[in-house]
C-alpha cells in the first residue's frame, strides 16, 4: 500500500476525523474503537501507522490511565494534514452530502469558512427563492456537529445578501480568507434563484415605452 492509499483508507480517514476534532485531547484505544466503530484490531493496526509516521504521538501508560494517541503538532506536515482533512473527510463531504441530500431545493450555494482555536467550523450557508426550514436545518446541523465531533456556527443568507455584501461586511474578510473555500457552487444543487424585481426607474421606463408605443399606433391608424 503506497503512503497516498494509506492515508485515504477509511479507516485512516476514521480515526483523523475524531482525533483532528480535539487534537490536544488523549484518546486510548478503547475510546477510538467506541467513537469510530472499527474492529479494534484494525483500530491497533492503523494507530501503530499512524504513530510511526510521525502524524500521531503515544503517551506511555501511567498508574491511573492505560496508553493513549493524541495528534502531533510537531509534525512537519501537521497544517497541510489537519487542511486536507478539514476539505475533505472531516468536514466537506459530510457538510456538502447533508445539504445536498436536505436541502437540494433551496441552498444554491455554501461555503466553509474555517475553524476556530476551539475547532469550531465556520458554515456560510446562501439559499435561493426558497428559504431552509429553519428547526430543520438546526436539526440537521446538530446532528452532524455529533457525527463530526465538533461544533458547527452556521450562517443563512439569501443569495441577494451574498451579492449585496460590501467591503464593510464581517463575511466579506471571512470570505476573502485563505480559510475560506466553496463546497457547494452555483448549479450544484437543484435551487432556483428568485425571480428578479424590476427596479422602480426599470418598470417606470418599460411602461412608458409601451405607452409611447400605443399611443403612436392609434396615431398611425
Amino acid at each position: 500500500m503506497s503512503a497516498a492509499d494509506f492515508l485515504l483508507s477509511p479507516a485512516v480517514q476514521k480515526l483523523m476525523q475524531v482525533v483532528y476534532a480535539a487534537p490536544d485531547h488523549p484518546y486510548s484505544v478503547n475510546e477510538l474503537t467506541q467513537r469510530t466503530k472499527l474492529e479494534p484490531s484494525e483500530v491497533d493496526a492503523t494507530l501503530e501507522h499512524l504513530v510511526k509516521s510521525g502524524i500521531l504521538a503515544k503517551q506511555k501508560a501511567t498508574a491511573d490511565q492505560t496508553e493513549t494517541v493524541k495528534a502531533n503538532r510537531s509534525f512537519v506536515f501537521y497544517r497541510e494534514l489537519r487542511s486536507i482533512a478539514l476539505k475533505s473527510f472531516a468536514a466537506a463531504e459530510p457538510i456538502r452530502s447533508m445539504l445536498h441530500s436536505k436541502f437540494k431545493n433551496s441552498v444554491v450555494r455554501a461555503f466553509v469558512l474555517g475553524e476556530d482555536n476551539d475547532n469550531v467550523i465556520e458554515l456560510l450557508v446562501v439559499h435561493g427563492a426558497v428559504t431552509p426550514d429553519e428547526a430543520t436545518m438546526t436539526e440537521a446541523c446538530r446532528k452532524l456537529s455529533k457525527a463530526l465531533h465538533r461544533h458547527l456556527q452556521v450562517h443563512v443568507i439569501s443569495n441577494a445578501r451574498l451579492e449585496g455584501l460590501t467591503s464593510r461586511d464581517a463575511l466579506t474578510a471571512k470570505l476573502a480568507a485563505a480559510s475560506a473555500f466553496e463546497i457547494i457552487a452555483p448549479g450544484d444543487t437543484k435551487a432556483q434563484l428568485p425571480t428578479e424585481r424590476l427596479g422602480l426607474l426599470q418598470s417606470a421606463r418599460k411602461k412608458l415605452a409601451a405607452l409611447s408605443l400605443s399611443q403612436h399606433r392609434s396615431g398611425s391608424q
